[in-house]
């Protein structure tokens, strides 16, 4: 799938698409407004004056009452309509005889607002009737259809001008966007201390900014991290890989008897042993990382695991003249042969380290309710603090010498911190004169349906 398919519209298209709707539907509302106050001002404009002629025909006609013939009354409102050629009147006796009419025919209907009223005429002609009040609306009307299209010429052509406006205003906005763009794409994998330049980037980009440089931060490291990881896997496969090339060619310059090459093949398996042995635990590593979870058994008692591994540790603890007392206990749901490998190498780790005829405590603790914690104890040389928290780290030795290494290849402690991950918890070390503390944690929040069978196998 190329970048094109994946491309959504850009950002400033679809700014300056919603602040043009924005601007039309704004502009609409607002010329919508004035329309209608315009046309309800004229309708009642035109009501007020219909109310006021009505007014005005009743009293012309009760002066008229003296007056006989039809011929007077018609004078009269014909000097009424003087001068108001938007008005019509008809007056009607009781029995529908016109008594005046002036009223245009070609007049639509839609275009004329009436007024019907009862009026009082002389008792020569019945003594009552109705009259009729037309107004004409034709100059209203056009002046309302003008006003019409002028709102609405005038909402298009604002539309358009500050959408225009507003294209250009976004296109400057997002300039400082552009530009990170290009800085952006400046970076390389050469150079992984580059950062972007945070000075007079926008608020609303600073918080993207901060994440990016945090990003890179992150990367930095693993990187680095990787690097090291790299160069500690070579040495540490180095060194047993040349001694079976040297073993082998030293065994292949000159004929030797069975025994003699017996006695190389089995250094060479040593050597091989060693080497599966780091690319087992490097493998386990990768499917911690990976996000593999612990199978959780049933709770078991962490006392009881802890003894166990304490006795297969026995002999070399004797050689090593260190006593191991466990202390504590909890019921927890873990994947017993992982608890026990991390014990195991805590254990180890301990005893190389520990002052001969020492204790070595196994501490079992609750901290709270859904966590439980377990920690070797020893005395011994402090730790610098500056590598407490690099002692999970793979292949990390405090030792640069690398003393030992032909028995120890730096991979226990990273292990600790993977088996305490799939557990949910966290590995921890401390180191004072009073001795070091190894451990790790574990989270004891486990449904029932997320236990695996008691006889299953540990992952």
């Amino acid at each position: 799938m190329t970048a094109a398919t994946l491309s959504a519209p850009s950002l400033r298209a679809r700014l300056s698409r919603q602040f043009a709707l924005q601007t039309m539907v704004g502009l609409s509302l607002v010329c919508g407004a004035v329309y209608l106050v315009i046309a309800l001002t004229l309708s009642s404009r035109q009501d007020d004056t219909l109310v006021k002629k009505r007014a005005t025909v009743l009293r012309l006609l009760n002066e008229a009452r003296q007056v006989h013939d039809v011929a007077g009354i018609q004078h009269l409102l014909s000097d009424f309509l003087t001068g108001h050629d938007d008005l019509s009147l008809v007056v009607r006796q009781r029995n529908g005889h016109a008594v005046f009419d002036k009223n245009d025919p070609d007049r639509p209907e839609a275009m004329s607002k009436r007024l019907v009223f009862d009026v009082r005429l002389p008792d020569e002609m019945g003594g009552s009737g109705r009259a009729e009040l037309i107004h004409d609306i034709r100059k209203d009307e056009a002046l309302l259809s003008r006003l019409w299209w002028t709102l609405l010429t005038g909402a298009i052509l604002g539309t358009l001008a500050v959408s225009a406006t507003g294209f250009m205003l976004v296109k400057r906005g997002l300039a400082p966007v552009n530009a990170l763009a290009g800085r952006t794409s400046e970076l390389d994998a050469t150079r992984m201390d580059q950062r972007l330049d945070l000075t007079g980037q926008p608020e609303e980009v600073l918080p993207l900014l901060l994440q990016f440089n945090a990003l890179l931060d992150r990367l930095q490291a693993a990187y680095l991290q990787m690097s090291a990881f790299n160069a500690d896997v070579a040495h540490e496969l180095n060194n047993p890989l040349s001694i079976l090339i040297g073993s082998c060619e030293v065994a292949l310059r000159r004929p030797r008897s069975g025994a003699e090459l017996q006695d190389v093949l089995s250094s060479n398996l040593e050597e091989l042993r060693r080497i599966a042995g780091i690319v087992a635990d490097m493998l386990f590593l990768s499917h911690a990382e990976r996000g593999v979870t612990a199978r959780r058994a049933y709770p078991t008692r962490m006392a009881e695991l802890a003894a166990e591994v304490a006795e297969y540790h026995e002999a070399a603890l004797e050689e090593a003249e260190l006593r191991v007392e466990v202390r504590g206990d909890a019921r927890v749901s873990v994947d017993a042969g992982l608890v026990r490998r991390a014990i195991s190498n805590l254990l180890s780790n301990a005893s190389r380290y520990a002052t001969k005829g020492s204790l070595i405590e196994v501490s079992i603790d609750r901290p709270n309710v859904d966590l439980v914690s377990i920690g070797v104890h020893n005395k011994g040389p402090v730790i610098p603090a500056e590598h407490l928290p690099r002692l999970f780290d793979r292949f990390y030795r405090i030792d640069p010498s690398r003393t030992n290494a032909d028995r120890n290849h730096g991979l226990g402690l990273s292990i600790v911190a993977a088996i305490a991950k799939m557990h949910g918890g966290t590995a921890m070390a401390t180191s004072s004169e009073e001795g070091t503390y190894v451990g790790f944690t574990v989270d004891d929040r486990v449904e029932d349906s997320a236990l695996a069978d008691e006889g299953a196998q540990p992952w």
